[in-house]
């Protein structure tokens, strides 16, 4: 499958379906209409896999991708990436675009301007939240939004430090956002640790990343019981990993939730073929959606800093799917089935997307 057969898929998907998507089986796949727009909050998450620009920084960790780098990254391949980067964001809204988009493995700045500023979405009044990170490769958590379906009260990033001080991973990425004047809503998107030295020898970094989540959220829920709270990102861990279940205490979720607790609504999709990213043979899903107990409460008690008393936001497991339509998977050439079309294969150009699926939430209000 070339580049161009897959962007011809795109445009027969968006044509034919307006949004493709995967839930277990069971939960009913709902593809907002229209008319939802006015109560549908969509937040999507994605890991860009590497999306470096071609300008050299000071830093080593982007010499590969340069033009005269090891992989070649021209100007040619750079914009093949954020043309295609745009065409999944449109893909991933359905009848509209996404009102968040959480991104990680951002190198700079200057990508994310190129991508809402010279590409279509100009012709929308995205804004963007970005901050350089410590991470040796230069790879960033960024956010970009919709000021007119969410009003950004407040954001920070918030830095994790290993044991002894030392930072050299991603910051977290706090948004404290006012959705469509009528709800508050605490986001926080993460890109944990990777496995790159080995899972064992990883984990407690990964560790050390939920426990700082954990401390961010607690504070939180000490000022605002009803808190609403989605943390969603690349956790590098699957959802019943030590990492999201003992020290961040997201738990699958069953019967009744309790307002003041965490559930992955991830480990729903564990019953699906396929999974956010694919190591060798196997899917795996790295990439997850987290929320607190009060957004699967319907009805509950909604912002009273404005004074007005109507119900708020809400979600189900239903309604956080895996974001997996035609183009952007590819014949596995190595292993059985199929995998993300990704930018390279080692340091082979493919002019793919991403080697992880996006990953959407929908909330309504109520």
């Amino acid at each position: 499958m070339n580049m161009r057969k897959g962007f011809l898929t795109f445009w027969l998907t968006v044509c034919l379906t307006g949004a493709i998507s995967l839930t277990a089986p069971g939960q009913e796949s709902a593809i907002a209409k229209p008319e939802d727009g006015d109560k549908r909050f969509r937040l999507v998450f994605y890991n860009l896999e590497n999306a470096f620009d071609t300008i050299d920084d000071p830093y080593p960790g982007d010499d590969t991708f340069l033009p005269d780098g090891a992989r070649g990254w021209t100007p040619y391949r750079y914009w093949t990436k954020i043309r295609g980067l745009y065409k999944v964001i449109v893909a991933t809204g359905g009848w509209e675009l996404p009102d968040l988009i959480g991104v990680c493995e951002v190198e700079h700045h200057r990508v994310l301007k190129d991508l809402i500023h010279h590409t279509p979405l100009s012709k929308h009044p995205y804004r963007t939240l970005h901050k350089n990170s410590p991470d040796p490769r230069g790879m960033d958590v960024a956010a970009i939004y919709h000021p007119g379906r969410l009003e950004v009260i407040s954001h920070r990033y918030i830095p994790v430090r290993m044991e002894g001080g030392s930072l050299s991973t991603r910051d977290i990425l706090y948004i404290k956002g006012l959705i469509k004047r009528r709800d508050t809503l605490h986001v926080f998107f993460n890109h944990w640790p990777s496995k790159w030295q080995g899972a064992l020898k990883t984990q407690a970094k990964r560790n050390r990343a939920a426990v700082i989540l954990k401390k961010h959220i607690d504070s939180i829920y000490c000022t605002e019981p009803d808190a609403r709270i989605v943390a969603a990102g690349d956790f590098n861990d699957p959802p019943g990993a030590e990492c999201l279940t003992k020290h961040l205490n997201a738990l699958k979720l069953e019967g009744t939730p309790d307002k003041e607790r965490l559930y992955n609504l991830s480990f729903s999709w564990r019953s699906l073929p396929i999974g956010t990213q694919k190591y060798r043979a196997h899917w795996q899903l790295l990439d997850q959606i987290i929320v607190s107990g009060n957004l699967l409460l319907p009805g509950t008690k909604c912002n009273e800093s404005y004074g007005k008393t109507q119900q708020g936001l809400y979600t189900s497991t239903s309604m956080a799917r895996i974001f997996a339509p035609g183009f952007l998977l590819i014949e596995d050439d190595h292993y059985p089935g199929i995998k993300p079309f990704r930018t390279y294969t080692g340091y082979k150009y493919s002019g793919g997307f991403s080697d992880h699926l996006p990953v959407i939430l929908d909330l309504e209000m109520k």
